[in-house]
């Protein structure tokens, strides 16, 4: 399986059509399954909105959105915030593969 490693979405910058709207500040999972829920966005202005991996697209090192319609407010935030996990209190994750659907795939070592 090719994909990017979680890890690499921390501090990923987030544009639409190629501006820069911000920068990802916490991968939030999904408390009852090994999945992306979202990000916690530190935006331009100085405020964090809640992105849904739904909308997302991973492209490199960044992150595309078509629409800043995408990046939902404060009360969305702390919803996710309060029901989800950051990816940092799980770093065992850290460098499990992020698949088209979020999920994220653990890859076991090479057996000699």
């Amino acid at each position: 399986m090719g994909g990017q490693r979680a890890s690499t979405l921390l501090r990923a910058p987030v544009f639409v059509r190629g501006i820069r709207l911000g920068e990802v500040e916490s991968v939030l999972l999904d408390p009852s399954a090994v999945r992306i829920l979202g990000f916690d966005v530190l935006c331009g202005d100085g405020s964090n909105r809640f992105l849904p991996f739904a909308t997302a697209r991973l492209k490199g090192a960044a992150i595309e959105i078509d629409s800043t319609l995408m990046l939902l407010g404060r009360r969305e935030l702390e919803f996710y915030r309060s029901r989800g996990r950051a990816l940092t209190t799980v770093p065992e994750l850290a460098e499990a593969l992020v698949a088209p659907d979020g999920a994220l795939v653990v890859q076991l070592p090479a057996r000699c």
